[in-house]
């Protein structure tokens, strides 16, 4: 059976570098952005014939519910999410607003809140789906580069999960999250200075930034069909920066 995943935050970054390997490992692809051109622009440099373009505002869940009717017009059902989209502000913490605050929390934690409450109704009226939450590792250790209210966010993600999985185990729906550290990705490089990137390297214990594409290797085997006994967990890919 060929599956069907939706990305969230996939025009661009790590949502992108996801979705392209989800299709090289022969899953349909629904890319979707905020910003729907964004979506579309991706999609083009893609295999059309299995990729579904949209655009998608995660803090709403009317547009989940059209997200959800559009892939299944298109591919017939949806088995997977990955809630991946996120604003990542690195404001120092005694200089967030109170509205700049509102608008991390609001897009990173109830963006995914939204996404597997509404995905995972209709995953479990299936007895069937996978969600991945992308987390981060500024959830678990209150952030290196990131803001106060990015790591807030992340780590209401982890608890997140925790809380769906438990609610969507008896329905065949599985929910994990990962939590990357810092990653060679433009957002990183942006958070971090050149000046600064070899001071940020000596803190992680294996010396370097980590590869997106280990991350997407990550969601895939957790989107597959085989990975039924693993639900509320949290996969960590930091270089050993986070230790259990």
């Amino acid at each position: 059976m060929t599956q069907t995943v939706l990305v969230t935050g996939a025009a661009s970054g790590l949502g992108n570098v996801i979705a392209r390997h989800l299709l090289t490992q022969g899953y349909q692809v629904v890319l979707t952005d905020v910003d729907a051109a964004r979506a579309e622009a991706a999609a083009a440099e893609l295999d059309s014939r299995n990729v579904l373009a949209l655009g998608l505002d995660i803090r709403q869940p009317e547009d989940f519910d059209a997200a959800l009717a559009a892939t299944v017009a298109r591919f017939g059902s949806l088995h997977a999410l990955v809630n991946n989209a996120a604003l990542t502000l690195a404001t120092p913490v005694m200089d967030i607003t109170v509205d700049e605050f509102d608008r991390v929390i609001s897009t990173n934690l109830r963006g995914t809140f939204v996404g597997c409450q509404t995905m995972g109704r209709y995953f479990a009226s299936r007895g069937y789906g996978r969600i991945i939450n992308l987390a981060s590792l500024a959830g678990q250790n209150g952030g290196t580069a990131s803001g106060a209210h990015y790591a807030a966010s992340k780590g209401g993600i982890l608890t997140l999960t925790k809380v769906f999985a438990r609610e969507l185990a008896k329905s065949g729906v599985t929910v994990n999250a990962i939590a990357p550290g810092p990653m060679d990705l433009p957002t990183v490089h942006a958070l971090v200075p050149e000046e600064k990137m070899a001071g940020l390297l000596q803190m992680i214990p294996v010396g370097e930034l980590g590869e997106a594409e280990f991350v997407a290797h990550a969601v895939a085997l957790l989107a597959s069909q085989h990975a039924s006994f693993v639900t509320g967990a949290t996969w960590d890919i930091n270089g050993g920066l986070f230790m259990r």
